[in-house]
């Protein structure tokens, strides 16, 4: 971590940028090397089990590094939301109208993801866990509201400078708003097909977007990052 000039010290929020960003990376690494090596199983080690790739993706819940991949999975995405609340929460000066919705959802999306994990840590076929849908729908929720209010709030910020600076260039505040937005819809319809795919049962591809969820998740907090 690059240190500040003037013999200055850290702040605390590069401090915790620091620790987020190491626990991060380490449940993405945890949560990739499990899915690899469960890819690898399914469809080259047990390939000709009775019923084939399609009954080892069903029964996905019996191997315990699944569970531990899954696990890891929503462990992350619950710390990158965390993140995206924070940054929402900073823009409002931790308004209560804001807060109090935003961190009903997240406290919600994380019972549910809990009610999940014992669901199908007691041999609970994952794709037949319906509450899985309210789980993602939540994620959609969180999305959507977290890009209005920012962009909502960014929209504020670039009036009030222009007011005070009448040739004032807000192009930095345009770019800005269109990241929030592009990030939004990208993810959005990523988590709306996940939701179609798995309330159809169609494993195959509620599979493959389990497995990208957590890229998906990371590509739309890049753009999206603010410094408050």
């Amino acid at each position: 971590m690059r240190r500040p000039r003037h013999g200055q010290k850290i702040a605390n929020n590069r401090r915790a940028l620091l620790c987020y960003t190491l626990i991060t990376f380490a449940l993405g690494t945890v949560t990739f090397a499990c899915n690899t090596k469960y890819t690898v199983m399914i469809w080259i080690d047990l390939r000709d089990t009775p019923g084939g790739p399609a009954a080892l993706i069903e029964n996905a819940m019996h191997f315990r590094i699944n569970f531990l991949a899954i696990s890891c999975g929503y462990v992350t995405v619950w710390f990158m939301q965390a993140l995206l609340l924070y940054r929402c929460f900073v823009m409002w000066n931790w308004a209560r109208r804001v807060m109090i919705p935003m961190a009903a959802l997240y406290i919600g999306m994380i019972v549910v993801a809990i009610v999940i994990l014992v669901q199908a840590g007691t041999g609970v076929i994952f794709y037949n866990i319906d509450i899985a849908i309210a789980y993602l729908a939540i994620q959609a929720a969180l999305t959507v509201l977290y890009t209005v209010l920012v962009t909502k709030r960014v929209f504020a910020i670039r009036g009030k400078m222009k007011q005070a600076l009448a040739e004032y260039d807000s192009s930095t505040y345009d770019t800005i708003i269109l990241m929030l937005v592009e990030s939004a819809m990208s993810y959005t319809v990523f988590i709306i097909i996940f939701i179609v795919a798995f309330a159809v049962h169609s494993n195959s591809l509620s599979t493959l977007c389990f497995l990208s969820i957590n890229q998906i998740q990371v590509s739309r907090q890049k753009p999206e990052f603010l410094r408050l």
